[in-house]
C-alpha cells in the first residue's frame, strides 16, 4: 500500500479528519499550494514511509502546515519492516527535540485496524488505537485516546 493510501486510512481514524487538505500561501507575487496529508480541527498530520530519505520531509511539511493553519503538527512514520531504521530514528529524535508530536505505526496494523473498524464502537468520535495497542501505533497515546478521563 502506498503512502497516500495509508495516510487516508490514518485520517479516517480521526473524527472530522480531511485527507489531502490544500492550503495556499503568497509567494513571489503568486499563490503557492501545499497539501496536508490529514487535517482535523486542531492538528495537521504528515505521514512518511520508513526506509526513505523523504521521510525527513514530513517534519518540514508538518511544521509549515502548522504555521499556515495555527494548528498542532503531528508526524507519523509508517514502519514496513519492524525495525527502527535510520530515518525513523532521525525523525523521532528531531521531533522530540522540537516538541512535535510523533508516532510510528506499522503498516500491517493500520490496514487491520481499518478493516476491523465496524467491529468497534467509539463514543468519542475518533477511532484511535488505545494504550493496549500503542506498540503497533501510538496515535491514541499521543492524542489522548485510551487515557483515564479522555
Amino acid at each position: 500500500m502506498n503512502e497516500v493510501a495509508l495516510a487516508a486510512l490514518l485520517c479516517s481514524f480521526l473524527s472530522g479528519g480531511t485527507a489531502e487538505q490544500p492550503h495556499g500561501f503568497d509567494n513571489l507575487g503568486g499563490v503557492r499550494r501545499v497539501r496536508v496529508d490529514c487535517e482535523t480541527t486542531d492538528l495537521v498530520m504528515e505521514v512518511g514511509l520508513d526506509r526513505r530519505a523523504s521521510a525527513r520531509d514530513s517534519v518540514h511539511q508538518a511544521v509549515f502546515a502548522a504555521a499556515l493553519t495555527g494548528k498542532r503538527p503531528l508526524v507519523v512514520l509508517i514502519d514496513t519492516d519492524g525495525v527502527e531504521g535510520r530515518y525513523e530514528q532521525e525523525t523521532r529524535v528531531v521531533t522530540g527535540r522540537l516538541g512535535i508530536a510523533y508516532a510510528n505505526c506499522t503498516e500491517d496494523f493500520i490496514v487491520a485496524w481499518a478493516a476491523t473498524a465496524g467491529l468497534r464502537r467509539s463514543t468519542a468520535g475518533d477511532d484511535l488505537p488505545d494504550d493496549r495497542t500503542a506498540r503497533a501505533c501510538g496515535l491514541g497515546r499521543i492524542l489522548g485516546a485510551g487515557q483515564p478521563g479522555s
